[in-house]
């Protein structure tokens, strides 16, 4: 393991966030020698991130707590275009209200993490359509273009994945990672910025606006990356069958996220602990020593602190408590997720409605597997019809997974 002397990389490095960096030595006594502004771009194509975001704006919460200043980057204009990065296809374009509306719901989350303010280390938000729309095509062809060599770009494994996959990379993708460089540059030069991060297949990118602002202002830069996020058996973080787990309220009930935390695979607790918490790091390990039965205390733990920091420790306690009531006393919760039914409801309608299956199909091949029961008895029937009566009815599919129906006028 490398010896880090900065309060900044030695932080990142014992929970384990770093993969790659630039220029270690460099970064690392910049980071010892006063306030390193670092950044992270997000391109908002959805009203909420999900938890396939949550290493990177954990990371700029790491670096807030070392004392250095974190810069979140939208990309109103970027997300225009579509990061082309080991995507199979191109990305839908958005229209400029969508973009907004996505902007506004997703800074709340980042509201939670992060401590925004006029200060020396406070966060700050930017959109880069701030500078990216205004930009005139000859004078940036002349200015920024130059300094790229398209021998270079086509050699990055995000566009060789396309190309070698014989899959249309669009002229408009492929100006994404110059406009990205370009967003480096700019940041240096409004906010002294002088770090970018992001996941690891961000590297090609993040090489390019170093190179950029050296060529063009003579600026030293930084860039580093996390690991991909795999679970222990070689799946990747955060998908579900039940699709994204989604940092926002409106796009998944607190419940569901506390439990995609509670069901983290015994192999993961440890790491998932360090990069998803603020525990301290002895508490970690003593949590990641427990073994057997005892392990599911610390996936609770997990569950609880990473559910406090995205929705409030009031959100996070309420769905512990339902989960408790639920699988400890066979009781239903209030966190569960709710459905007002007026008279009856079919089984799918139900299955769909409440977030247990994510589309028909999904329902019919739960209720034909025998994973549906609907108040403790199984259904298998997909003509089935449920009636609420007075008290709520709990509708669960699997194990883990619950919800509530409740009659309209009850509610």
């Amino acid at each position: 393991m490398t010896t880090y002397r900065s309060d900044l990389l030695r932080l990142l490095d014992e929970r384990g966030y770093i993969h790659q960096l630039t220029d270690a030595s460099g970064l690392d006594e910049a980071a010892r020698a006063g306030i390193v502004p670092g950044y992270i771009g997000f391109d908002p194509t959805a009203p909420s991130l999900h938890v396939g975001h949550l290493v990177s704006i954990m990371m700029l919460r790491q670096l807030q707590r070392a004392g250095h200043k974190p810069i979140v980057l939208m990309g109103g204009g970027t997300g225009k275009i579509g990061d082309p990065s080991f995507k199979d296809e191109a990305r839908s374009l958005l229209g400029e209200e969508t973009i907004t509306a996505n902007i506004a719901s997703i800074k709340r989350v980042f509201e939670r993490f992060l401590t925004f303010g006029n200060g020396p280390t406070d966060a700050i938000m930017l959109d880069n359509a701030e500078w990216l729309d205004a930009l005139e095509y000859i004078p940036f062809l002349r200015e920024i273009g130059q300094h790229f060599s398209v021998n270079r770009m086509l050699s990055f494994d995000s566009v060789k994945l396309r190309l070698d996959r014989e899959q249309s990379l669009s002229f408009l993708e492929f100006n994404y990672m110059i406009l990205q460089a370009y967003d480096f540059l700019e940041l240096s030069r409004r906010a002294d910025c002088r770090l970018q991060m992001g996941g690891s297949d961000q590297w090609g990118n993040i090489v390019n606006g170093i190179e950029l602002a050296r060529r063009v202002d003579g600026r030293q830069m930084f860039g580093l990356t996390t690991p991909l996020l795999t679970n222990a058996d070689g799946t990747k973080m955060g998908k579900t069958v039940g699709g994204a787990v989604w940092l926002n309220e409106e796009q998944l009930p607190t419940y569901d996220y506390w439990q995609f935390w509670r069901n983290t695979q015994d192999a993961d607790v440890l790491p998932r602990l360090k990069l998803f918490t603020d525990l301290p790091m002895d508490e970690i390990a003593r949590l990641g020593e427990l073994g057997g039965a005892e392990i599911n205390e610390a996936k609770k733990v997990l569950a609880n602190e990473a559910t406090a920091l995205c929705r409030g420790s009031a959100a996070a306690s309420d769905a512990a408590e339902t989960a408790r009531r639920t699988f400890e006393e066979g009781a239903t919760g209030d966190a569960l997720p709710r459905l007002q039914v007026d008279g009856s409801i079919g089984v799918i309608a139900a299955l769909t409605g409440l977030g247990l299956a994510a589309s028909n199909g999904e329902a019919k091949r739960k209720l034909a597997e025998g994973a549906v029961r609907v108040g403790g008895e199984k259904v298998s029937d997909g003509q089935y019809e449920i009636r609420p009566g007075a008290e709520p009815l709990r509708v669960s599919l699997g194990a883990k997974r619950h919800g509530i129906l409740v009659a309209k006028a009850s509610i």
